[in-house]
């Protein structure tokens, strides 16, 4: 049996590197500014177990040189001699980091806040450049600085340094397709986006090429003006708010922190900071922002850190989908991302961290509702979307918030479904009434109020899923009926006339041309409605979901004119001649009102209905 061991061949595995590792090429700079903060946090533990002077002004430092074409990176770091760049950038994959870990040990449970893992980062400086320079000065004494140069990741140049200060340079030669790095403002907007929370102080800088001195005539010519970089501008925020304990953060720091990184300045509604260590290490602060309406439920964001190193907005491995519908951040260091470090590994970890930032907004809530009720009132409003979903998505959510979830009903009262079960459930039936258009339907919701029955508002597109999901799940063996679905509990109880039910249902449907209408006759409890349309439940979800994902398919909706026996009108109609015009302008307008009273009328039906209502007045004021 022969053995051996795989190489690789730098020209065949660098454009890969180059072309596929990263999804955005800007990441380069996340990668090149992340390495700086480790060579500080390197330095930082040497400092700590008294092998070298602790440093006072730890930084990084971007500076942009448009007139030279040239981009650097530099740290006041660990640096490197002449062996440890062969080692950690001439070996591809080789980790530095996992090295320097098992050598100088940190506290157990830490990394010293060491970042890079993989040893891949650096060259992602290719995807931009056409030559990468280094030039590192080790913090070891009597170190000589060294000059390593690449011209493609490949190939490269050592050679000594005239670098005199510890620490790291590395200088890009960018590409012609992209000087677009060489704006600052470009610049500062990826800084602000990746580096904006790291551990280590940033700078953004610009040399600026200065004004040659004004000569008087006859005055000698002075030198060339040094060119300098301008004041460095501080880009990033080393101990952001999820850092620090809840107990230390102020309400105003909270808002303040929401205004800075989502750029809203509409206040959000409350927060959640998570603050564990075990069983995981995570921090972070979730926000519930305000929802104006449901179309701005999808615009949530949660950022994901690794070390204060931005990784991805809405990662969903991480953040459940309904939870997605916050805005936050969280900071997770024992992140398993993958090589790039833009994704996460699929591991079980994963999954029990995404389980326990569920549970938490789950507490949350119940904490709010349990201990600030009057409050979370207010608020439901606009969380109730994201808590449906929630629910929907995921039954352990459910349960945990389910003695939290509210009822609106039409008069403004908050009822959670025992409250409203105390109050409504008779013979034991669960049946909860609803309205979808509280105006539209305000005829048919005084009926259930004139019966102290209470209708509760389910007016949102996440409501009929909802409803579902509550039916269909057996969660607390409830179903739903809205206002316009039954004549439960509103007419007398009684014998029916089936003959006069008949007589009548012929008159409607010769009058309205309708031959499958059905109708049927009712005493209702209340004597002002002639007549009621009402549309079974299940018929009409289908009918409505059809509609909602348009495709137009489902199943005809199971209407019933159902008449008023008690009111006049219908009195008028038993014994009204078939035939006569009167009969069926009469029959077309207790149609009309009965529709009305449930939802608008089509424009050609509602022209019809006013011409009609017009020439009924005017035999009526006649025959007066």
């Amino acid at each position: 049996m022969e053995k051996g061991t795989i190489s690789i061949n730098a020209q065949n595995i660098m454009p890969v590197i180059k072309k596929w590792l990263y999804s955005d090429k800007d990441i380069f700079l996340r990668e090149l500014v992340s390495n700086g903060c480790d060579a500080i946090a390197k330095y930082k533990l040497i400092a700590l177990k008294g092998d070298a002077p602790a440093e006072e002004d730890y930084r990084v430092d971007v500076i942009v040189d448009k007139e030279a074409g040239t981009l650097q990176i530099v740290d006041n770091g660990i640096g490197m001699t002449g062996e440890e760049v062969e080692k950690y950038i001439c070996q591809v994959a080789f980790s530095g980091a996992e090295e320097f870990l098992k050598q100088y040990k940190p506290e157990e449970g830490e990394n010293g806040g060491i970042i890079g893992h993989f040893g891949l980062g650096f060259y992602s400086a290719f995807m931009v450049s056409s030559k990468v320079v280094i030039d590192s000065l080790s913090w070891q004494a009597g170190a000589q600085a060294v000059r390593w140069t690449s011209e493609d990741g490949m190939t490269y140049d050592m050679e000594p340094s005239d670098r005199a200060e510890r620490g790291t340079c590395i200088t890009l030669y960018l590409n012609e397709d992209e000087k677009e790095f060489l704006d600052k403002y470009t610049v500062r907007g990826v800084l602000e986006k990746y580096c904006a929370f790291m551990p280590v102080p940033v700078y953004l800088s610009e040399v600026k090429k200065p004004e040659p001195p004004k000569e008087e005539e006859g005055e000698a010519k002075e030198d060339k003006p040094e060119e300098k970089p301008a004041e460095p501008e501080q880009i990033n925020e080393t101990t952001p708010l999820w850092l620090k304990r809840p107990s230390d953060c102020t309400d105003e720091e909270y808002r303040e922190f929401y205004r800075k990184v989502f750029h809203d300045y509409e206040e959000p509604l409350f927060w959640i900071h998570l603050n564990a260590e075990y069983p995981f290490n995570l921090k972070g602060i979730l926000y519930f922002p305000k929802i104006r309406n449901e179309f701005t439920a999808s615009e949530g964001r949660v950022k994901l850190f690794s070390n204060q190193v931005f990784v991805a907005d809405n990662i969903k491995e991480i953040i459940p989908e309904f939870l997605l519908l916050l805005k936050g951040a969280i900071d997770c260091p024992d992140l398993p991302l993958n090589v790039s470090r833009s994704f996460l590994q699929n591991d079980g970890y994963v999954k029990k961290l995404s389980a326990y930032i569920t549970r938490k907004v789950a507490d949350r809530l119940t904490g709010e509702f349990n201990t600030k009720r009057e409050d979370y009132q207010k608020y439901w409003d606009d969380i109730h979307p994201f808590v449906k979903y929630g629910c929907i998505r995921d039954e352990k959510f459910y349960d945990r918030v389910k003695d939290a979830i509210l009822f609106k009903t039409t008069t403004g009262e908050y009822l959670t479904v025992k409250e409203y079960g105390d109050r409504n459930f008779k013979d034991d039936k669960k049946t909860v009434f609803y309205a979808s258009d509280p105006q539209r339907q305000a005829q048919m919701i005084q009926l259930y109020r004139d019966q102290d029955t209470d209708v509760v508002v389910l007016d949102t597109l996440i409501d009929n899923n909802f409803i579902s999901f509550m039916e269909y799940s057996g969660k607390d063996g409830l179903t739903f009926r809205r206002v316009d679905a039954s004549m439960e509990g509103l007419t007398e109880q009684g014998d029916s006339d089936e003959d006069t039910r008949k007589a009548l249902e012929e008159k409607f449907r010769k009058a309205l041309n309708q031959p499958e209408l059905e109708v049927k006759l009712e005493k209702f409890k209340s004597s002002e409605m002639p007549a009621m349309i009402t549309v079974e439940e299940q018929s009409r979800r289908f009918t409505e979901m059809a509609k909602q994902w348009g495709n137009g398919m489902g199943l005809p909706e199971k209407r019933a004119l159902v008449l008023n026996a008690a009111h006049p009108l219908i009195e008028y109609l038993k014994t009204a001649d078939a035939e006569s015009d009167m009969t069926e302008m009469v029959c077309s307008q207790v149609l009309d009102l009965a529709e009305m009273s449930r939802q608008m009328l089509a424009p050609e039906r509602m022209v019809a209905f006013l011409t009609r209502s017009n020439k009924l007045l005017t035999i009526f004021c006649t025959d007066k």
